[in-house]
């Protein structure tokens, strides 16, 4: 405060009424103070990525904590929220880690991926929107409980 009335006081301009601080001013971001942050983060996801790296379809299987409690331990303190605006930022998708309790993958998961990221790719060049869209199938009730 004594600052900005000294500021007022020696006669500079006062801030525009929207500004709160100059402009520079503020917390510097995660990866402005550790320039090695982003390339570590990058090389942890890299063996557990999922999609073609080329494609708008790229995630990982690991949970964002869990990479911020790694980055920690390379000497990189950062929370898990700044690595999932990060990750966002290097094009990756967020996605939940699904457990299933029984039964098998479909033999042709990849090659379901595999034709989603093509329409994915043709839809975007196409400059349409795309809409990821996550459905379960619903067993199918025996007769005596469905309704009439």
């Amino acid at each position: 405060m004594r600052k900005g009335v000294f500021e007022l006081e020696g006669g500079e301009d006062p801030l525009p009424g929207w500004r709160v601080r100059r402009c520079g001013g503020g917390r510097k971001s995660a990866e402005e103070l550790d320039p090695r942050f982003v390339p570590a983060l990058l090389a942890l996801v890299e063996p557990d990525e999922r999609g073609d790296p080329m494609s708008p379809l790229r995630w990982t299987a690991k949970s964002l904590r869990h990479l911020a409690e790694e980055l920690a331990g390379q000497g990189h303190h950062v929370s898990a929220p700044t690595v999932g605006r990060l990750l966002r930022e290097n094009g990756f998708s967020l996605q939940v880690n699904a457990k299933t309790l029984e039964g098998r993958q479909h033999p042709d998961r990849d090659a379901q991926f595999r034709y989603i990221n093509e329409q994915v790719k043709q839809h975007q060049g196409a400059a349409e929107p795309v809409i990821s869209v996550d459905a379960k199938k619903k067993e199918a009730r025996p007769a005596a409980q469905r309704r009439p």
